[in-house]
């Protein structure tokens, strides 16, 4: 994990000089308002950043995501997690950061432009038609990029990575759909094969039981298959997990929902016209992300497993015990209504 003394004070000008050429360039306040206009075009806007479209000198378009709140009140610490966990990666599922800028006035993040925006407004934007979601096919080379993109950050970097904030908000997609893991302000370097539960956090609905008890067993890379799992399940879906609003009492926690359908062999009641490859698509994709949501992190497949589940035939694929519902605020419910045949 990342030193305490560099949480404290963090010194990023003497991390950074360790990677020598291959360090993100630094930029100054001056430059960050010419790179994005004097911030005219607002991309986005979260708790403690918003993001805005902007244009490097070579002509290349990027994103720069630009701090609120200044490091003393808390979030500088997140700033220098994210400049340091991505600067230790290089793959194609990982959003490239190519520079930041750090002053007591402005603390900002270069990255490259995904011009379609985040995953999450393909799968939950309710104005988006039929007509408009992705097809399967697709679906399934976005999940499985994905799956590489933290296969990497768990087994391909000198480092492990864990990421703690696997969503579809933070999965970004380039002009061809090609998925980039983007948000390391929550992700941890670890040099074991379990950290301390302080040391992780995430997004309700996306959270592994383990993280808010130990009870399920160690916080660890299986922590971010949990997240990946909940959310192949709302690409399929094109809903989230949980919709209190949802019509029926059944459909209010989907995972469930689906699973029983599943069982009992009946329609996935999945949205537009499908054909039997895409049915085989869905089916394969709800099977593996039940895999990835078993309660504890022991029943859940690595990502490299994943990654051979998913190029796999669907009957090869075997049906998992149905995962319990589980909330920080209460005790697991077990809902497990029947033995698999």
């Amino acid at each position: 994990m990342i030193n305490r003394k560099m949480k404290k004070d963090p010194n990023l000008e003497t991390y950074l000089k360790n990677y020598g050429s291959l360090a993100p360039k630094r930029y100054q306040c001056s430059d960050i308002k010419k790179i994005t206009n004097s911030f005219r075009e607002k991309l986005g806007e979260g708790g403690f950043c918003s993001v805005y479209k902007g244009k490097l000198e070579d002509g290349r378009l990027v994103a720069v995501k630009v701090l609120k709140v200044d490091i003393s009140k808390g979030n500088g610490n997140e700033f220098i997690n994210e400049v340091i966990s991505i600067s230790r990666t290089s793959h194609v599922n990982i959003v490239s950061l190519l520079g930041y800028c750090y002053t007591r006035k402005k603390k900002a993040l270069l990255f490259e432009f995904m011009p379609n925006g985040s995953l999450e407004k393909f799968i939950h934007d309710e104005n988006i038609s039929t007509a408009g979601h992705l097809p399967w096919e697709k679906l399934h080379e976005i999940a499985v990029g994905i799956a590489r993109g933290l296969e990497y950050l768990h087994r391909g970097c000198s480092t492990r990575i864990l990421h703690f904030d696997i969503k579809p908000h933070n999965i970004l997609l380039d002009e061809d759909f090609c998925p980039k893991i983007s948000d390391f302000g929550l992700a941890k370097l670890c040099q074991k094969e379990s950290i301390s539960m302080l040391d992780a956090r995430g997004t309700v609905g996306y959270i592994a039981p383990e993280v808010f008890s130990r009870n399920f067993g160690r916080v660890s890379h299986k922590s971010d298959v949990y997240g990946f799992g909940m959310m192949v399940l709302e690409m399929v879906g094109g809903r989230r997990n949980v919709d209190i609003d949802a019509d029926h009492s059944s459909e209010i926690y989907y995972p469930h929902w689906v699973y029983d359908r599943l069982q009992q062999e009946n329609s996935l009641g999945l949205h537009g016209l499908m054909t039997s490859q895409d049915n085989e698509i869905a089916k394969k994709m709800i099977i593996i992300g039940l895999w990835c949501i078993q309660t504890y992190p022991v029943q859940r497949p690595s990502m490299n497993e994943v990654l051979f589940m998913l190029e796999a035939s669907v009957d090869a694929l075997k049906i998992p015990p149905k995962p319990f519902l589980y909330t920080p605020s209460r005790t697991p419910i077990d809902l497990y209504t029947a033995p698999i045949a």
